[in-house]
């Protein structure tokens, strides 16, 4: 039941709308419980005139007039209580997708290097049904049971109080059934919900690698383990289904065995003159109404159990520990030409080994830095650390002489601008990637962004230009475009830091001259941090770091380390070397 507080106390803010619809709820079932009592003094009328021939037949039109009347109120009242359940429905959804949206936005790095996006979004959906779906039942079964239930077992006991016991002995039996059946249920939900979140995590993936897998023709392989894990989904539901329809027919079978034995006492009263005919109508009907509120107890069983479970990740989501906060409209960068600074800074990822050591350099405002050594030396944990995406287990991060625990994550990034390796695009337009992050861009801004870029002539041949959807991740353009569109965009920004991450990698001599035309016209009046295994897009920096098993091993200029002996100067030779094989092969030398 813990998960249960936890969603009432979530859904605060729409409690207001909950207890109006309770009220309404409650008008209704008052109602629809007057009804039958009108039906028993209709019945009255129509005994009196057979047997005495005393009736009143306006007495009669009066009556039928009035149930008439107490049904379309009835109906009225459930048309409102519905709108206003659609109404709120609708809002709680939007909450809690934007609870869950903010409360991701806030976690740590570490929580996404170790989840899989469509296992989030999975648990995210089910979440959410699982909580709407609990809080509808609640307004619209909780009360009206409970009040039916109530009103019931009165009337019932003003006229037979054994009646009333022996209908209400359905209650606890019929409830503790409902129980069992449901926890069980419930146990192999969270299992079944784990193995779907596998399962759609890895389609996910297999979505976005598409190419991969054509490529390697494993489409085969890949539908058998989705094959294998959906078939042991299937068989979890086989047991719920088995268990729920054997514990649903005792439960009925025990309802309705009890029925019977309330109708034989109560058509023998009715035999002998006890009851009149009017007051066996009356009761018969309460006794068919007595149906709803048991099986609403029990559908409440399996809400309460479906919510449980289905909210179970939702909730652990929301209880994990916040590192960061929402960022602020907007936060002008707090310094003009920004320095960092790091000083026996050590970083290591949750149980693994040091992956930086006593890491310690300046760089200064406006310098290029470039950041050299072999892969796993810990070039990007480095870059990882200045975007503050993870905080240092030891030692100090400094921008500007001000040290990093005193600046929030906003702050920090709002200097700096990143050019990936990977090509980080969204699926919209154009303008949309070069705008992104920034409010009120224009299109001239966007066009001359592009322009600098080296990229405007390619937009402009598309039909819609700006207006060009790129697909995911980019995937309409070649890889030369996709870093142009990036670099434009971190020209629009125009911060103080730019971190180049392997930007030119992935392309083509032509591509890369391009984009490395557009790089050195972004990278002015700026510090610039490269991550590069190509040197020819490091041979003008300033300064070049080299690491290597998490520490700084060599630093200097280019020129500098490639006359000495060490790892920037043996990695320099590996590449002049493949060259200048290139070379003779062709016999250019």
């Amino acid at each position: 039941m813990q998960n249960i507080f936890k969603i009432v106390k979530l859904a605060k803010p729409f409690h207001r709308f909950f207890i109006i619809i309770a009220f309404i709820i409650i008008l209704t079932t008052a109602l629809e419980l007057v009804s039958p009592y009108i039906l028993k003094l209709i019945v009255d009328q129509i005994e009196i005139q057979i047997k005495t021939g005393e009736g009143n037949i306006q007495t009669l039109y009066w009556l039928i007039a009035l149930m008439f009347g107490t049904s379309i109120v009835a109906l009225i009242l459930e048309a409102i209580n519905q709108r206003i359940g659609d109404y709120t429905s609708a809002r709680m959804g939007k909450y809690l997708i934007e609870k869950f949206y903010q409360k991701i936005f806030t976690l740590p790095q570490k929580y996404f290097d170790s989840q899989i996006s469509g296992k989030i979004l999975n648990l995210l959906g089910r979440g959410i049904v699982s909580l709407q779906d609990f809080l509808g039942a609640s307004t619209n079964f909780i009360v009206p049971a409970f009040i039916r239930s109530i009103f019931i077992f009165i009337v019932l006991s003003f006229y037979s109080p054994l009646v009333a016991g022996l209908t209400f002995l359905a209650f606890p039996f019929y409830i503790y059934v409902s129980y069992i059946s449901t926890k069980i249920w419930a146990e192999r939900q969270i299992k079944k919900n784990e193995i779907e979140d596998d399962t759609r995590g890895r389609i996910q993936e297999v979505v976005s690698n598409i190419r991969l897998v054509k490529s390697f023709n494993t489409q085969k392989s890949e539908l058998n383990l989705i094959a294998k894990r959906m078939s042991e989904s299937v068989k979890i539901y086989d047991k719920q289904s088995l268990l729920y329809h054997a514990f649903n027919f005792l439960r009925n079978f025990g309802l309705e065995f009890g029925v019977v034995v309330v109708m034989v006492i109560l058509f023998r009263n009715t035999f002998i003159g006890i009851f009149s005919i009017g007051e066996m109508v009356l009761i018969l009907q309460y006794l068919n109404q007595i149906r709803r509120p048991l099986f609403a107890m029990s559908f409440i069983l399996e809400r309460i159990k479906q919510a449980e479970a289905g909210s179970k990740s939702y909730f652990e989501v929301l209880a994990l520990e916040s590192t960061e906060r929402m960022p602020t409209d907007v936060v002008k960068p707090k310094f003009d030409h920004p320095t960092i600074s790091f000083s026996n800074v050590q970083f290591e990822y949750q149980d693994s080994e040091k992956v930086l050591k006593d890491i310690t350099f300046d760089l200064p405002k406006n310098e290029t830095v470039a950041l050299v050594g072999h892969s796993g030396a810990g070039k990007t944990t480095l870059i990882n650390l200045i975007l503050k995406f993870y905080d240092p287990v030891g030692g100090t991060i400094t921008m500007s002489g001000e040290d990093y625990t005193e600046l929030s994550h906003q702050e920090i990034r709002s200097h700096i601008s990143l050019v990936f390796q990977e090509h980080e695009l969204f699926s919209t337009t154009i303008f949309d990637n070069v705008a992104y992050g920034k409010t009120g861009v224009t299109e001239s801004e966007v066009k001359q962004a592009l322009k600098q870029a080296n990229a405007y002539d390619f937009v402009m041949k598309f039909p819609h230009k700006l207006k060009e959807k790129i697909g995911e991740r980019g995937v309409r353009l070649s890889g030369g475009q996709k870093q142009r569109i990036q670099i434009a965009r971190a020209i629009l920004a125009d911060k103080p830091i730019l971190i180049l991450d392997e930007a030119t990698s992935s392309l083509d001599a032509k591509s890369e001259k391009l984009v490395q035309d557009a790089l050195e016209k972004l990278m002015k009046n700026r510090l610039v941090i490269i991550i590069a295994h190509r040197f020819s897009t490091i041979q003008d920096a300033d300064k070049i770091l080299v690491l290597e098993d998490g520490k700084i091993v060599d630093s200097g200029a280019p020129g500098d380390l490639a006359k000495r002996k060490g790892i920037y100067s043996e990695l320099l030779q590996y590449q002049i070397q493949g060259n200048q094989k290139l070379l003779e092969k062709y016999e250019l030398s």
